[in-house]
């Protein structure tokens, strides 16, 4: 059985809640500075990762986009809307979809919220939705050797953004 890596990645800087602007707060962008930066973290996760299986992206505007903007950054990738990764989504449903979706292993990355991120990566490592906070356009990946269940992950690294976008400005100055 070959190694699945999960890069749980949070959407970038949005626009701040503001119910005459956005009365569904589902609908909130991402800021024109939030897109820039969420832009250099892709590649810098592009450069890091090698690139994707696939993305599976919330259906919030915000998440969306800084999915757009990773299949952007890996070229071919696929994105998939998966209602579960909603803020209050089904974490459980997260990681069913991830125990039918382990195919042949690979990188899947996971675009969503917090806290709700950050609480599925504490159930998949810890085995109990314990809080490991993610950034915006930050990013953590969890490696399965073996099932994908609740606790049977490991940590690989948990990045922030600025250093998501240094790699990527290493890979400008390598070109």
């Amino acid at each position: 059985m070959s190694t699945l890596r999960v890069v749980l990645f949070r959407h970038g800087p949005a626009g701040k809640r503001d119910t005459a602007r956005w009365p569904d707060d589902g609908l909130r962008p991402l800021t024109a500075r939030g897109e820039e930066r969420t832009r250099a973290a892709a590649a810098g996760l592009v450069r890091l990762t090698g690139g994707f299986r696939a993305i599976w992206t919330s259906p919030l505007t915000r998440a969306a986009a800084s999915a757009a903007l990773l299949r952007e950054a890996s070229r071919e990738t696929r994105v998939h809307t998966v209602d579960a990764l909603r803020p209050g989504g089904s974490w459980r449903e997260v990681i069913e979809r991830l125990q039918q979706g382990r195919g042949s292993g690979g990188t899947l990355v996971l675009v969503g919220h917090e806290p709700d991120l950050g609480k599925l990566a504490g159930t998949l490592v810890f085995g109990a939705p314990r809080a490991l906070p993610l950034k915006k356009a930050g990013a953590c990946a969890i490696e399965f050797a073996g099932p994908v269940e609740a606790g049977g992950g490991q940590i690989v690294w948990l990045l922030t953004p600025k250093l998501l976008r240094t790699l990527a400005r290493k890979r400008e100055k390598a070109r």
